[in-house]
Order: structure tokens, then sequence, then C-alpha cells
């Protein structure tokens, strides 16, 4: 699974995949575990499922795997800083409409910022799809509002 052909492969599904599921609010299917929010997609030989609990404050990982082989995945949290200056939905919107766009451009892990209705959002990312760390944020009038903290990569038995 480290072949370029097949890193490329994995990056095209997993921006396929979030297109699906979270940018679109795709309805959860039947949770995998108590209390989980599960976002599923299929397309042989790839599957993918986005797995989170909570709301405001959130955590959650993202899973795929090849051939019914976990290969990549990618744990993050999120929170809301200040609940005075985002709400829970308007920070949900920001994230949607500013994750479309890179994800439209078939762009994963790069350095973006979005300035929308409910404020600035930035993302910034170290590394390659095969090992990465980041940090999501939404500043409300020059203020921290929310952040999300992710890591992740390839998964090798």
């Amino acid at each position: 699974m480290t072949s370029c052909a097949m890193l490329e492969q994995l990056t095209t599904f997993i921006i396929t995949a979030k297109k699906a599921t979270y940018i679109v609010s795709k309805s959860p299917v039947s949770g995998s575990r108590a209390g989980a929010h599960d976002l599923a997609y299929d397309r042989p030989p790839f599957a993918y499922c986005d797995s989170y609990f909570g709301g405001e404050d959130f955590l959650g990982q993202e899973v795929v795997w090849h051939k019914s082989t976990p290969v990549w995945a990618m744990n993050y949290y999120g929170y809301i800083l200040r609940p005075d200056l985002i709400t829970p939905a308007q920070a949900g919107d920001t994230l949607k409409a500013a994750l479309s766009l890179p994800h439209t451009q078939g762009r994963l892990l790069d350095d973006f910022e979005f300035v929308g209705g409910h404020g600035h959002y930035a993302i910034k990312s170290q590394g390659t799809i095969a090992h990465f760390s980041g940090i999501e944020t939404i500043h409300v009038d020059r203020t921290l509002a929310y952040q999300l903290d992710y890591h992740g990569g390839l998964i090798k038995p």
C-alpha cells in the first residue's frame, strides 16, 4: 500500500469519502459503539468510516480499509473555546463551507484559509498522507473561538 500510485488512489478516495459524508451532511449510519455517530462510504476496493462522539466538543477517528485491511487513520479532537462568539451550528457551517473548497479541488492536508459568515477558518498541516499532524481553527473578530487538533497516517501491520 505504499507505492506512489496506491498513495494517490488512497488520497483520491479519502477526498471523495469526505465530500460524500461530512461535507454534504450525510445522515450517520448505526453507531459502531454506544454514543458514536458514524459516517460511512464504500467504493471497492476501499471503505471509509468517520466515527465521532460529542457535539460542541467532540472526538473522532477516520479509518480507511483497502480490501478489508485497515491502511490509514486520522484521530481528531475539536472544541469550542468561546461559545459567546460562535455556536456549534455556526462552527459546523463554517467547517463545511471551508472544507468543501480544497476537497473539491482535490487537495488533502494543504494549508488553507477561508473567511465565511461566522469567522476566519484556517488549517495548517505538517507531513504527508503517510504521517501527518495539524490544527484547524476559527477566529471570530481575531479571537480564537474554535480549535481542532488532528494527526494520523498509514497503518502498517
